[in-house]
């Protein structure tokens, strides 16, 4: 069966709300009667939440007329703004020594990993690199967050199709 990438993240996102709900449902129950509660209210949600799915399932198993399908590399760019973000806040931090030097390449490695992704788009990947850069130096914290400022821009200007 072929499935669109948007249906495949639509059906994916479902399922780790469903979960996110009948543990929430396990955690009130287990507040309010212990372990017999827990699985009370487990089972209570994920009924619950197994009615309201089929009911509804016409939601997950026809495409979405109007949504575009690039939605998970508009949040693969958001990740990355996210990244960069906290490795300056590493580079960077409100107190002095506040970040070890592994939390601090950590950082950097997933940043780097995150920018160097091929789906972003070309200029998402410029300005990641340009903050990245002025990062590293560790000299100037207001170019740096000006840097990261512009990266975050680059990826809204991404998302509206400049």
């Amino acid at each position: 069966m072929n499935v669109s990438p948007g249906t495949r993240m639509h059906v994916l996102l479902t399922m780790v709300m469903v979960v996110c709900v009948v543990a929430g449902g396990a955690c009130f129950g287990f507040a309010c009667g212990g372990w017999t509660g827990a699985a009370v209210g487990a089972g209570t949600t994920g009924v619950g939440v197994g009615l309201g799915g089929f009911f509804h399932s016409q939601i997950a198993m026809d495409p979405l007329p109007d949504v575009q399908t690039d939605g998970a590399l508009e949040g693969i760019a958001d990740v990355v703004v996210l990244g960069v973000a906290l490795y300056e806040a590493a580079v960077f931090p409100l107190i002095p020594g506040g970040v070890s030097d592994r939390e601090q390449k950590a950082r950097r490695t997933v940043a780097y990993r995150l920018a160097a992704y091929d789906g972003l788009p070309r200029a998402v990947r410029i300005s990641a690199a340009g903050a990245l850069e002025v990062i590293d130096e560790g000299l100037d914290k207001q170019r740096a967050r000006t840097a990261v400022k512009e990266l975050s821009l680059a990826v809204y200007d991404s998302r509206s199709g400049r």
